[in-house]
This record gives structure tokens, sequence and C-alpha cells, in this order.
């Protein structure tokens, strides 16, 4: 009977622990984790950029330790300073249609401290050629 109730007792005070554990963590809600920006982004238009913005629900602050892009032509930048709960942050990707001529789905991969750990986001889009240069041949031919 006394182990009975030892073992019931330790199993109470353990689930409390975690109960009590889990209660306090930082949790991260992004408004969106997807955004297009569309059939008809111009080559030579310059950088895109959209902002994703999330809010901590959780206890706690949360901080974003990292945004990896799933390549080179995608930059992030985000909240650097630790994002209190009620609070709201961002994450900017900006891609380079610069050369790249095609449609396009990047992910950004978002790892923090908060729940979840890892988020992916993602930015899609078509780009489309820059029209041709086309040279006045006959006014050089004159000169």
């Amino acid at each position: 009977m006394k182990k009975l109730l030892k073992a019931t007792l330790l199993t109470a005070v353990l689930l409390f622990a975690t109960t009590v554990a889990n209660a306090q963590s930082g949790k991260i809600v992004f408004e969106n984790s997807a955004h297009d920006f569309g059939a008809n982004i111009p080559e030579k238009g310059g950088d895109i950029t959209h902002r994703f913005v999330f809010t901590n629900t959780g206890d706690v602050p949360v901080t974003i330790q990292n945004v990896s892009a799933s390549c080179g032509c995608t930059t992030p930048a985000w909240t650097k300073e630790p994002v209190a709960p009620g609070q709201q942050g961002f994450v900017d990707a900006t891609y380079r249609p610069n050369g790249r001529a095609y449609p396009f789905t990047k992910n950004l991969t978002v790892t923090s401290n908060g729940e979840p750990a890892v988020i992916i986001l993602t930015i899609k889009g078509t780009v489309i050629s820059a029209p041709p240069v086309v040279e006045d041949t006959v006014s050089n031919k004159q000169q």
C-alpha cells in the first residue's frame, strides 16, 4: 500500500512539474506563412521584399535565433531583440529577380526559442523577362 501511495504521489509531482514547465513558453504565431508576389515581377525592376509579421502569444519573451534562406537569391532580415508576450516581430524576405526570369518558390527556415522552435516561411512568384534591348543600327552607321 505504501509503495502504491509513493508511486501515485511521484506521478502527480512529475505531472505537475511537466505542466508548469510547459506553461511557461513563448509562442510564435505568424499572420501568414506564405506570400505570393504574383506573376508579373519585372526581371530588371529591382529587389522585392515581403514582411512576415508574428505575435508572441506565449508567457515569456521569444527570440529569433536564426533565419536561413533556401538559396542565395533570397536574403532574410528579422527582429533581433526579444519579443515580449503580446508584442509583434517580423521576418523580411528579400528576393533578387535580376537574371532569374522564371517561376520561383523559396523557403526561409526560422529558428527560435519559442514554440514551435522551427517554422518554414515561403515566398513565390514568377519573374518576367526584361524586354530585349534593340539597337538602332541605322543611327549607329550614320555616326
